[in-house]
């Protein structure tokens, strides 16, 4: 069986809360303080798999992190006295947002014809700087045939790496060789620049890509100060096409036309700013889609129902599926309480092209996984987490409970 893009969903966590922690996010920031509802959040987030299996397309899955991260309170010290939101972060469910689980070259790419990973450090932000160790140990297993697939440790963290979020590949075909492109950032106004060039640069090395079907582009600063906090959420690309804000990269016409240097059936469809604010793409996620392949060719965005709500955007999009461009289909998803914690569709996923029978198969999603998951999440995930539940003994007994019997119904009781 040739390689195929497989999409690794993260299971929303039993932990799921809304502190607030992530600068620069302004839906996380927004709704810090409010009460969450895990079961409903990774029911929302089963459901997004489904359809996009329904789809006809192959479906993975990245299991939650262990919460609260005893590693993490035994490392900071944590007595009682710790900071409010130190403690938070060590309940943090962040790892659901597998686009910045690693950054993925698939094996057309590389000079030694595996398929590479490289962790991502996310030195960023502490909540989240505490997830590699059990992300890479995740992907290790994921992705344990050493003949298809080398997984990395992270870069230094002197050069903040976030993943997939901040990395986009184009190709005729998933299968075929292709340019990847690594965005990074130099500045943020009061928001930091998350993604460091020497980071990208460390990954695309280790990889062994071709410097000359390699780009490395620099965000538009004013995207990240308007709240683009990754890539990811102004730009999006598959196959031929890039999909992208007119303000997403520092210099657009340089960006796209080093694009159609390297790939020239390479297809870029601007949003300009005129008919979608950056403001507008940033609230309703609109590039924080799924841009997919569908088995007949045709191409398919897989959009949050607050892009498709949203009367700017829809008019944009109405408009766009009247012409005769490559997006021919638009698939709103209710993810609803990933984004009101900042993530949308393609958060939520790592795109890995790779032949199915080279990944464990536990990590592969079909109907019958689904309904053993989506009956667990139902009889374990709490109904609810409030401000004052993070911290408490029986939520933290809850937490681990559920996380467990999801490993056990999975058979993956080593990355207990």
């Amino acid at each position: 069986m040739s390689a195929v893009e497989i999409n690794f969903d993260g299971i929303i966590g039993p932990s799921h809360n809304y502190a607030g922690l992530s600068l620069g996010n302004l839906a996380s920031a927004s709704h810090g303080g409010d009460t969450s509802f895990p079961r409903a959040a990774a029911l929302q987030g089963l459901a997004k798999m489904r359809h996009n299996m329904d789809l006809g397309l192959a479906q993975g899955i990245l299991l939650p992190l262990p919460r609260p991260n005893a590693a993490f309170l035994s490392a900071i010290g944590a007595d009682g006295t710790e900071d409010a939101r130190l403690l938070a972060a060590a309940w943090s469910a962040s790892s659901m947002w597998t686009a910045n689980a690693a950054t993925v070259s698939p094996a057309a790419d590389t000079t030694d014809g595996r398929c590479h990973l490289t962790v991502a450090n996310l030195v960023t932000m502490p909540h989240r700087s505490q997830e590699w160790p059990d992300t890479l140990k995740q992907l290790r297993v994921a992705f344990g045939s050493a003949d298809h697939f080398t997984v990395h440790d992270p870069v230094p963290p002197c050069f903040g790496d976030e993943g997939a979020a901040n990395h986009m590949r184009m190709a005729s075909r998933h299968d075929q060789s292709g340019i990847e492109i690594f965005v990074y950032g130099t500045s943020g106004g009061a928001f930091p620049a998350r993604q460091h060039e020497q980071a990208s640069r460390a990954v695309a090395r280790r990889h062994g890509l071709e410097a000359g079907r390699t780009l490395f582009v620099e965000q538009n600063p004013a995207a990240i100060a308007a709240g683009a906090f990754h890539n990811d959420v102004v730009a999006v690309a598959n196959e031929r096409v890039l999909f992208t804000h007119e303000q997403a990269f520092a210099d657009p016409e340089g960006t796209y036309s080093a694009i159609r240097a390297a790939l020239p059936e390479a297809e870029i469809v601007v949003v300009p700013a005129s008919a979608v604010s950056l403001g507008d793409a940033i609230s309703s996620y609109l590039f924080n889609a799924q841009l997919l392949t569908l088995p007949t060719g045709e191409m398919a965005l897989v959009i949050p129902l607050e892009a498709w709500e949203h009367p700017r955007v829809r008019a944009w999009l109405d408009e766009m599926r009247a012409t005769n461009g490559p997006i021919r289909r638009v698939l709103p998803v209710d993810v609803r309480q990933s984004m009101a914690n900042g993530g949308g569709p393609a958060c939520l996923r790592l795109r890995v092209v790779a032949e199915p029978k080279s990944v464990d198969t536990r990590f592969l999603l079909d109907s019958a996984k689904a309904e053993r998951i989506e009956t667990i999440i139902a009889a374990f995930w709490p109904e609810s987490i409030s401000s004052n539940d993070v911290g408490s003994d029986d939520l933290a007994e809850k937490v681990k409970t559920a996380r467990d019997e999801l490993l056990d119904s999975l058979d993956l009781s080593e990355l207990c």
